[in-house]
């Protein structure tokens, strides 16, 4: 299928309701309150993702301070799991550009991260549909998480740490350490290539919770899930170092504030 036709992956919400008897009521008018103001609730997240903008360029700098301190004083580019990350990442790449694109097996992560996220939230799927040109899920409930969870939730890179860890179980696969982190690297990749790809051509995911809050959010979860990977990646990185390295950079961002 020709990579310039665009495909949409939907995601339908309500459920199908069986036949009921219908209940005649007296109707009652009120007088409707002027008074009342109904702000709209794409009004209140474009505020709300304004307030994040500054949370997103804190991580960002911390983010490349804390990989760069890494690579260069911790020899981070030398370890074998940067590079066979690097490696799966780079031939997955090739692949994207160089080969078909494998729609149906993104559609399908695509539309299985909804559902779980459905799950997550305490909802219910009633259809599942998935095919080359889209697909959707009939749910109960609907919320940004739930539009937002695919362009931030690496469904095959978690699929393949799980897969790894329940192998683990049964057999020795420490020696296959190295193919996990290229599966991770091809799989992550993935994940950011589809999630580009497909973010400019205007799915309901984003437009439905307003796209600037949309983007907003993607940006800040996707930066958020990489900290943790470096953090995995490195020995020399803990989880105690990226926060105080987040928590100076946000003094400075609070002087530099106060300031203006």
């Amino acid at each position: 299928m020709a990579a310039k036709k665009k495909r949409k992956t939907t995601l339908h919400h309500g459920r199908r309701r069986g036949a009921r008897t219908k209940v005649s009521a007296p109707i009652v008018r009120r007088a409707a309150n002027h008074s009342a103001w109904l702000i709209p609730t794409r009004w209140v997240k474009f505020v709300i993702a304004i307030f994040l903008l500054p949370i997103c360029a804190i991580l960002t700098q911390t983010f490349f301070t804390v990989f760069a301190r890494a690579t260069v004083t911790q020899r981070l580019w030398a370890a074998e799991e940067f590079w066979f990350f690097s490696l799966g990442a780079v031939l997955w790449l090739i692949a994207f550009f160089g080969l078909p694109r494998p729609m149906l097996v993104y559609v399908f992560g695509h539309e299985l991260t909804h559902a779980l996220w459905v799950l997550l939230m305490g909802g219910r799927v009633s259809r599942f549909r998935v095919g080359r040109d889209g697909g959707h899920i009939v749910t109960d409930r609907n919320n940004f998480w739930i539009a937002l969870a695919p362009y931030f939730f690496p469904l095959y890179s978690l699929i393949a740490i799980a897969g790894y860890g329940v192998l683990g179980m049964f057999f020795n696969v420490q020696p296959y350490g190295r193919l996990l982190y290229a599966l991770i690297g091809a799989t992550w990749a993935f994940h950011f290539t589809f999630a580009c790809w497909m973010i400019p051509k205007k799915q309901t995911d984003l437009t439905d919770h307003g796209t600037f809050f949309s983007l907003v959010v993607i940006y800040l979860m996707n930066l958020a899930l990489l900290s943790v990977m470096l953090v995995l990646a490195s020995s020399q990185i803990s989880f105690a170092d990226l926060g105080r390295e987040f928590v100076a950079n946000a003094d400075k961002f609070a002087h530099w504030l106060t300031s203006l």
